[in-house]
């Protein structure tokens, strides 16, 4: 059975009031790129998630877990 990322990434972007644009920019992505992160359809890599994380000022493992 293989692991999935889950992601915390639209709690945290509309908590802080952004849109999906905002984030993007921050982070360097398309507004389609957060879309399909947020839904769990794409898992970013390994620079993109140290990006959210430097964004949001959490640690990885708060914004993203394996289950």
């Amino acid at each position: 059975m293989a692991d999935t990322v889950r992601n915390q990434v639209k709690a945290l972007r509309t908590d802080r009031r952004w849109t999906q644009e905002q984030l993007a920019a921050r982070v360097g992505v398309s507004r389609q790129s957060i879309n399909s992160i947020e839904r769990n359809r794409y898992v970013p890599s390994l620079a993109l998630a140290l990006k959210f994380a430097r964004v949001f000022a959490l640690p990885t493992d708060e914004i993203f877990t394996l289950e």
